[in-house]
């Protein structure tokens, strides 16, 4: 039986057996082999769908080729960030300095594609020779009239959550460009939704139908003019709070901006991230355009729901993913399909999270921060789970076990978000869990043998 990592113990908690209170916020155990990313990536995701802006990764080729195309972010227009920049830093430059080299860099991707702004990200090797990134970035500024950003990502400064304070941070500075262009009284800011297989504009279709104006999203399908913008929203929206409660936080202290925290996936969370932006602008015709689109849309979606829960009803899951708030929206979504969920942990929940998630699971469940593949599999096998949902890293973890998948991260290419994002996560669990496939898998095999041994 695997042992946990003692550096961990105290990272794993199962509901009912466990009294302590879950650590988290941790840097991963040395020999744990997390599942989390470097904050060269977490910079790197969140800074991505800006469209019309250049991406340059200063630093190692591999580290562009690690996050090209990273998210499934679509853009309506422009698509600039689908483009994989690099100074390709070698020998010769680690001796020398990159300095030159990057300044060249910006001077002809800037005259060959003319965007809005340029990000420069800063690896590892970058913080180790000592280049000064903030310098060559001001000087290209100056020179060529747009910003351009020094985003300081050093991947061994700590994990990816740091990577997410470092892309707010650059995001900052692009704010407070724009006091003249015409804005609503009823305007919000849509923070931490990445537009992964169009969920952006299913979400703001939401929005418009209540009469809420989005002065801008960070950052799906976003623009650096409307980014200069959003100092001038009433509400900053925050999906995703690993990613931009920072963000938040700093436009809350500077423009007074209130900010509240929703998701956007499951129906009930669906629905109360429209009401509460209803609630806050306290309007009678925003609230019953609210009231109306909600029973609209509910009413539709939950007879179809009823036909896939006949096929999943007492079947158990397993959720691992990056930000906890979405982890409370599955438990609950999987609820309203009959499912028990077994096993849940995320690589940045806080500890509000992790009693958040006590109150709404099931006795047994095991909450886990920060894991690993032997530790995952291990709770998997022990609780029996049907099905793993998580990201790109979970899935070898979940066929090797010999169960279903189900892909809720940023590669996945179906919206999985909103009302409409509900039904199409039943049929892709459905689908999934219900496979005959699973039946000749080894690991199903042996497991089905060592609990009858006469079959």
């Amino acid at each position: 039986m695997l042992e946990i990592l003692q550096e961990r113990k105290l990272q794993v908690f199962e509901k009912g057996v466990d009294e302590y209170a879950i650590e988290c916020g941790k840097a991963s155990a040395a020999g744990s082999v997390s599942q989390r990313a470097c904050v060269f990536c977490g910079s790197r995701v969140v800074l991505y769908p800006v469209a019309d802006a250049i991406h340059l990764v200063h630093g190692p080729i591999g580290c562009a080729a690690y996050t090209w195309d990273i998210r499934g972010s679509m853009s309506s227009g422009v698509e600039l960030h689908r483009l994989s920049f690099s100074t390709d830093i070698q020998e010769n430059e680690v001796i020398y300095g990159g300095e030159k080299k990057l300044y060249a860099s910006l001077m002809e991707l800037i005259e060959e594609y003319k965007p809005a702004a340029a990000f420069v990200y800063c690896t590892c090797i970058i913080g180790l020779i000592g280049d000064d990134v903030d310098a060559v970035c001001a000087r290209v500024e100056r020179e060529v009239g747009i910003p351009v950003i020094a985003v300081h990502s050093e991947g061994f400064k700590g994990t990816k959550k740091d990577g997410y304070r470092a892309a707010c941070e650059a995001l900052f500075k692009l704010l407070d460009k724009d006091n003249e262009s015409p804005i609503s009284p009823y305007a919000i800011n849509i923070m931490g939704e990445f537009n992964l297989a169009g969920e952006t504009w299913l979400i703001k279709d939401y929005y418009q139908k209540m009469g809420v104006e989005i002065a801008t999203c960070f950052t799906g399908d976003g623009r650096v003019s409307e980014i200069g913008r959003a100092h001038r929203a009433k509400l900053n929206v925050v999906q995703c709070a690993g990613s931009m409660t920072y963000l938040a936080k700093m436009m809350q202290e500077k423009y007074g901006i209130p900010f509240i925290r929703v998701s956007y996936f499951g129906i009930e969370d669906m629905s109360k991230a429209l009401y509460d932006v209803a609630e806050f602008f306290n309007n009678e015709t925003i609230m019953s355009r609210t009231q109306n689109l909600v029973r609209s849309e509910v009413s539709k979606l939950l007879p179809e729901l009823e036909e896939y829960k006949k096929d999943l009803a007492g079947r158990k899951a397993a959720i691992y993913v990056g930000g906890s708030f979405k982890a409370f929206s599955l438990v609950k979504a999987l609820r309203h399909l009959g499912m028990e969920t077994v096993v849940v942990g995320s690589q940045t929940g806080s500890p509000e999270d992790y009693d958040y998630l006590k109150e709404i699971t099931n006795e047994g469940t095991i909450i886990c921060d920060d894991s690993n593949p032997l530790e995952l599999s291990r709770f998997i096998l022990e609780k029996g789970a049907d099905i793993l949902i998580g990201g790109v890293k979970e899935r070898p973890i979940a066929y090797k076990m010999g169960i279903g998948f189900c892909d809720h991260n940023h590669e996945r290419k179906i919206a999985l978000a909103g009302f409409s994002g509900m039904l199409n996560f039943a049929k892709e669990v459905h689908a999934t869990v219900t496979s005959p496939v699973w039946k000749f898998s080894p690991a199903r095999i042996k497991a089905k043998t060592e609990k009858n041994p006469n079959t």
